[in-house]
């Protein structure tokens, strides 16, 4: 699989589809942005400054101030593929994100979403 396209994604492309998703399902932008929060160490403003310099995934993940290290407790499938088995490590942090949408859009309590 060519990771090389989905890597240079602009994350500012697909945040909007991320909360258009979790809004379908009577979520709200506040939860995905603590669900990226989370994962990724960013806060508003950095996240912000990620979405308006339109950094794609590859960027937006290398300058991640901190990657949860409870990140190895997210597992299932998503797309078809187990994430805790993902050999490539940025495509594995994609699709952790994917699964903590998903999930959040599934309804699940944001305290099981965020592994407390």
């Amino acid at each position: 699989m060519d990771n090389t396209r989905v890597f240079k994604i602009p994350f500012a492309s697909v945040y909007p589809m991320y909360i258009q998703k979790a809004e379908k399902k009577g979520r709200t932008k506040v939860d995905v942005d603590t669900i990226i929060f989370w994962l990724t160490g960013y806060n508003q403003q950095t996240l912000q400054q990620q979405i308006d310099k339109k950094s794609d995934f590859q960027t937006f993940f290398a300058e991640a101030p901190q990657i949860n290290p409870n990140v190895t407790m997210i597992t299932g499938v998503i797309c078809g593929y187990r994430v805790e088995e993902i050999e490539d490590d940025l495509m594995q942090k994609i699709r952790y994100l994917d699964k903590l949408v998903d999930e959040l859009a599934k309804g699940k309590a944001m305290e099981k979403i965020l592994r407390k």
